[in-house]
This record gives C-alpha cells, structure tokens and sequence, in this order.
C-alpha cells in the first residue's frame, strides 16, 4: 500500500502513514464547535479575504482521515508536536507548534484512533485516490451555513462505522505504537487545557 506523506505548513514536522487506504479507515467533514474552536485556537480558520481555505471549508468543516494510530509515524520535528485539550475531558488535539498546522485528534492511549487533519497530509493532488471521497458532513448542526443534503451524512451511519473499525483495530492492537502516548499512557507533552474563560 503507498505510503502518505505528512507535513507541517513549515517543513519542520514530517511523518508518514502505513498501511492506510480508503476502506481501512473513514475519511469525513466535521463540522463540530470543537473542530472549529480548534482551529479558531491555532489561528487557521477560513480566510474569505484571500479566498483561502485553511482548517475550515465554507460551513466550517474539517476534512479529517479516521485511522489507526499505530499507522502514523513521526520521522522528523517531534520537538515541535504540542497537545492541547478544549477541557479537561476533551480529546487531545495535536498539532505543529512551530507553525500552528493541526496534526489531528486521538482520545486516550488505550483506543487505537486518530483523526488527522487535512493540513499536515502532503497529498493534496492524489487524496482522493489515497483515501476516497469524503463520506459527506457530520454535525452540521454547527456548521456555519446550510449543508446541501447531497453533502450530508448520517451521524448514526458514521459512528456504526467507526465503533467497527475501533473494534477491529483494539483486536489487533493498534493501539500501540503511538507517537502521541508513552507506553504508560500518558502524553507524550502535556495538554494546554483551555478553561472557560
């Protein structure tokens, strides 16, 4: 299976993926508050000025890969891999701080996920040859504007899919290795948990 390279919007952070393609993972629009105050918070939202699209697409959707964590690998720039969590709950997201580029999501050591963001794939051309279509917008109760039905997908339809594939990853243990969890668990660098204020 081709291998897709990862990069930061600086260089400094590259990675690749192994063993990933359209069928073994889920690639989806979310359009979630959490997804967007995450990019408000990295200072990558949209920008209508230049026309540019940057975390966010026109209903302040992220386009992010579903797959297992043990298939990304962090080659050079782990220096510059920082967490933050929106509360003290929250998924950890991860992301390049040496230029603000989103890496993508995980929930805690044991579930063998990640979400990565659109951003640090370096496959912009060949993506949906990578990884297929987008399956269609989830949450689009926050999105910005009216999500035109063709572009929806059921949320129900999605989470059936990925408890599936969480499944059979857990069976195998892809879990393990991860570059964002030590073998205790813990982070490798220590969330910024954001409070309300």
């Amino acid at each position: 299976m081709p291998e897709i390279k990862l990069k930061c919007a600086c260089g400094s952070v590259q990675g690749t993926t192994t063993n990933v393609t359209g069928k073994s993972g889920t690639r989806v629009v979310c359009c979630c508050d959490d997804c967007q105050s995450f990019a408000h918070y990295l200072e990558q939202e949209s920008d209508a000025s230049e026309q540019k699209v940057d975390v966010l697409d026109q209903y302040g959707g992220t386009d992010i890969f579903q797959m297992p964590i043990a298939s990304l690998k962090i080659t050079q720039g782990n220096e510059h891999v920082s967490c933050m969590r929106l509360s003290p709950k929250g998924i950890h997201r991860w992301y390049a701080k040496c230029c603000n580029t989103p890496i993508g999501n995980t929930m805690d050591a044991g579930v063998p996920f990640v979400g990565v963001i659109h951003n640090f794939m370096d496959n912009e051309a060949t993506r949906e040859a990578d990884l297929g279509k987008s399956r269609g917008h989830i949450m689009v109760k926050f999105a910005t504007q009216h999500v035109p039905e063709n572009l929806q997908v059921s949320f129900f339809k999605i989470t059936l899919r990925v408890l599936a594939k969480l499944l059979i990853w857990k069976l195998k243990g892809l879990n393990k290795p991860s570059v964002f969890f030590k073998e205790n668990g813990d982070p490798v660098v220590e969330p910024n948990v954001l409070t309300k204020g």
